[in-house]
């Protein structure tokens, strides 16, 4: 197997439109948008350890050694950095050695460099950095190896190594980081994907039919400016959404009529984008922070915190349309609005700084030049 040098992988963070919280369920639609803030993975050779990383979001390099089980730390502070702040690059890893041992090769010594541009002074903003980071490093990684994966193939290497440690995670962070632009998104069933990769390994589950799963290209807003603003608290998407996998909301008739607003307000919206219709789209965004503020009020989740409903309120002062953008409790809202309305665009932005919100200087990343489409 030839390797060169060095090779380096970049993969954008996300911003959800719509459909947070029902993506959960496996085949329920969501709008994602990627942006143009990104993670970095530089694959070099190393020397004295299996596998070296030095990222930016923790202190001083972990070294780690392949077992027959994975990856592990050689020391004491290697180990607790692989069980906590690596563990979603260790899992992807893991995943491109485990396609690697299928096709009869063996992964080389590396040394991975990691910069993060999806936080702030080391606080993650809520623009799926553990995605981006799943991406680019599987990407990477399986470059240095010298296999090239299409997107499919390297969301699929991301998704099994995401549901390894976080089996209720949708996946759409990992979909707009591999695909970029507007997308519309179906989660594909990750329990039925992990046992799948069990009983018939990594390759075969890379061409298989996944169920649930759907994934398509969506044109942007026709003249409708994305504005983002940041809590400057960090939640925890696994901690939210973990509360609704309990027995008593999945299977309700409680849950059946979320999924079924949440979709039906996802559905139009992502007509109202094809067709260009910004006015549908500025209803639909509405929606669905009813959607979310109902869901909030019923399973006391704490999605709306008084920052994020400054956040909308303070666009819809000004003529526009916003909502969180994922699981809440913190991290970012987004607002959509006339492009043209500099001073609408001007007063929110002095309105979320008064509420204690950040504006944030982030644009939608390019549609990549892949093709095709999952449906």
């Amino acid at each position: 197997m030839t390797r060169p040098g060095t090779v380096s992988r970049h993969a954008p963070g996300k911003l959800f439109i719509a459909g947070e919280y029902a993506v959960l369920e496996p085949g329920h639609p969501a709008i994602l948008t990627a942006v143009d803030r990104q993670v970095s993975v530089t694959v070099s050779g190393a020397d004295g350890a299996d596998v070296v990383i030095d990222s930016d979001l923790c202190p001083g390099e972990a070294q780690l050694r392949r077992g027959t089980d994975g990856l592990a730390g050689l020391g004491a502070d290697d180990k607790r950095q692989a069980l906590g702040s690596l563990t979603h690059v260790v899992s992807a890893i893991d995943v491109v050695d485990a396609l690697l041992a299928e096709r009869g090769l063996s992964a080389p010594p590396m040394h991975l460099s990691i910069r993060s541009g999806l936080h702030l002074d080391g606080t993650k903003m809520g623009l799926g950095s553990s995605g981006a980071v799943t991406v680019a490093v599987v990407d990477a990684v399986a470059a240095y190896c010298g296999i090239d994966l299409p997107p499919e193939a390297r969301f699929r290497l991301a998704m099994l190594a995401t549901v390894r440690h976080a089996p209720r995670s949708s996946g759409g962070d990992l979909a707009a980081s591999v695909w970029g632009g507007w997308i519309a998104y179906r989660a594909p069933d990750r329990a039925a994907v992990l046992d799948m990769a069990k009983r018939r390994g990594i390759e075969e589950t890379l061409r298989a039919p996944w169920p649930g799963f759907g994934l398509r290209r969506l044109p942007p807003p026709r003249a409708l400016a994305l504005e983002v603003g940041w809590t400057g608290r960090p939640a925890s998407t696994a901690s939210l959404s973990g509360r609704l996998g309990t027995p008593d909301w999945q299977g309700s008739s409680r849950q059946r009529h979320f999924l079924a607003r949440s979709d039906a307000c996802v559905r139009t919206a992502i007509r109202a984008l094809e067709q260009g219709d910004d006015d549908e789209l500025l209803r639909q965004v509405r929606g669905a922070r009813q959607v979310l503020a109902d869901l909030d009020d019923e399973v006391r989740l704490g999605i709306f915190t008084a920052e994020l409903t400054a956040l909308c309120d303070a666009a819809e002062a000004v003529g526009g349309a916003a909502k969180p953008s994922g699981a809440g409790g913190g991290d970012c809202g987004i607002a959509l609005l006339d492009a043209t309305a500099e001073k609408e665009i001007a007063q929110l932005r002095e309105g979320w700084a008064a509420a204690g919100v950040l504006p944030l200087p982030i644009q939608v990343q390019p549609t990549k030049p892949t093709t095709g489409s999952t449906e």
